[in-house]
């Protein structure tokens, strides 16, 4: 599990994104650079990472459920994922 720290850093970051998400585009469009020189680095979309929601894991990251692989089959061993289950054959 990563470590709180990490994983307040990386909501900032969702946060800053979001707010300047408008304001970066409209630069970038009118190819203004000094201006998104001028803008927080954290702004960026390029500098957040894909990490679980549950426990922070930065590796082994599911797009479709937003959580690490681990934290997955644990959630479907436990029937919390409707319609998935642990293969066999």
């Amino acid at each position: 599990m990563a470590k709180e720290s990490v994983k307040a850093r990386q909501r900032k970051r969702e946060k800053l994104v979001a707010q300047y998400a408008d304001k970066r585009a409209a630069l970038k469009a009118a190819g203004d650079f000094a201006g998104l020189d001028a803008l927080p680095r954290n702004s960026s979309a390029v500098r957040l990472k894909n990490r679980c929601q549950m426990t922070g894991r930065p590796r082994g990251y599911s797009r479709h459920f937003g959580i690490s692989r681990i934290a997955l089959r644990d959630m479907a061993l436990n029937g919390m994922i409707p319609g998935l289950k642990k293969a066999s054959w």
